[in-house]
């Protein structure tokens, strides 16, 4: 799974040049994670963060946030959205530039929906790195041509995201050979800003 995606990871100052290439990006997708009192955690701020660093170079037009919003009380999406709007103003990120994807549930339904739902042939995918390969290979085999930029590490409990990772990695290669569907599809959704 590494070896197949390693050359998709890119920094920050080279993502620009994607918009250029014959297909280029039609959004930065940035994966979910937990939440604090309501408030994007520390990995995720960082992933936020690097998103809308990625947004500010041009690569693409939307930044496309995809979370679990599996109840009323926990909404990752929202937080994220709500956390990019107050910090994303020296980035260019306007309401309009945003769109939300209440149910990615999963990396596997984050990447399964951008293809699906979002109908995008193409992205820049912002999660920290152990994640990103396992999101990079999935998008891939999904008909997804991503590029990836990863966030900062959050080393404090990574000993227990490496693990879960492993299992992880194992079950979306299952996933991907079976086309396991996502615990939502609906209809598609117009990837564009507002």
């Amino acid at each position: 799974m590494i070896c197949v995606v390693r050359d998709r990871i890119v920094d920050v100052e080279a993502v620009a040049a994607l918009s250029s290439r014959e297909n280029p990006p039609q959004c930065v997708e940035v994966l979910g994670a937990s939440l604090r009192d309501g408030r994007p955690s520390p990995i995720l701020a960082k992933r936020i963060d690097t998103g809308m660093a990625v947004y500010a170079t041009g690569a693409a037009g939307v930044l496309l946030f995809s979370g679990d919003n599996g109840t009323n009380e926990y909404n990752e999406v929202a937080a994220m959205r709500t956390y990019a709007l107050e910090n994303g103003a020296g980035y260019g990120v306007t309401e309009d530039s945003v769109v939300l994807d209440y149910a990615g549930f999963s990396t596997y339904e984050s990447m399964y929906r951008l293809h699906e739902v979002f109908r995008a042939d193409s992205a820049v995918v912002v999660t920290q790195r152990y994640h990103l390969y396992r999101a990079l290979y999935v998008a891939d085999r999904l008909g997804v041509d991503a590029y990836g930029v990863a966030a900062p590490a959050q080393t404090e409990g990574q000993l227990f995201r490496d693990a879960r990772e492993a299992l992880a990695r194992t079950k979306d290669f299952f996933y991907v050979i079976f086309d396991v569907q996502p615990t939502y599809l609906g209809d598609p959704v117009e990837l564009a800003p507002a």
